[in-house]
């Protein structure tokens, strides 16, 4: 059995304000006819930012399912990948992938994915893995990555409720943050701080910098 996120609107409360499709960063809910509908619920997060509804119109709770058979769009698609990594045979370059999680955007992550529970993480900048020439080796090996941008991103205090929520439930056993060394990316070492000290949880985290050029700083 597996667990589903479902989402239900009770249309007699619903007076269609529109407040939570602005709260739903994941395209969930529409206004239809005057009404609040689900139209994504295949990419609801859990996070319920929904319930913002000051009706009360919206709930979100989790039901057992059989696990159904892999469809949809790929890059929400939860995966772990850890058991493939095993039987992996290096690449030609003699270097093999160390990615053990899909999705890696924290905008597609589920809180309650099961790759996250007592897991170590690596929370890095998005240009972290293209600058960094031992990312895979180095930084990655081990780890369950999430992956996000604190400059491009608008939507970072989505993904401060969303870090908190992972910390809270999961058992998170380390935190090792990477961004580079330009001043906007420390954003992201602020926001993993702030969820942290909201989940009140004390979980050991190395923080690294890495250079535009590629080294470790």
């Amino acid at each position: 059995m597996v667990k589903k996120i479902i989402v239900r609107v009770d249309e007699a409360k619903c007076d269609g304000c529109g407040k939570c499709v602005v709260a739903c960063h994941e395209g969930v809910i529409k206004i239809i006819n005057g009404k609040a509908r689900v139209v994504n619920e295949s990419s609801c997060d859990g996070l319920g930012a929904c319930r913002q509804c000051p009706r009360g119109a919206i709930t979100v709770f989790q039901e057992e399912q059989q696990p159904a058979l892999p469809c949809g769009c790929p890059s929400a698609k939860t995966m772990d990948l850890r058991a493939e990594k095993k039987k992996t045979t290096p690449r030609s370059a003699g270097i093999a992938s160390q990615l053990q999680n899909w999705p890696i955007q924290l905008a597609l992550i589920n809180p309650d994915a099961p790759f996250l529970k007592d897991a170590d993480l690596l929370i890095a900048a998005d240009c972290v893995g293209f600058s960094y020439p031992d990312f895979h080796t180095v930084l990655l090996a081990g780890k369950v990555l999430i992956n996000f941008c604190p400059k491009l991103d608008t939507v970072l205090d989505v993904y401060r409720q969303k870090l908190t929520a992972i910390f809270e439930r999961d058992n998170i056993t380390s935190v090792t943050i990477a961004h580079m060394e330009v001043p906007c990316c420390f954003g992201l070492v602020k926001v993993v701080k702030e969820a942290l000290e909201a989940a009140k949880k004390d979980i050991p985290y190395e923080e690294l910098t890495i250079a535009i050029r590629g080294d470790k700083k």
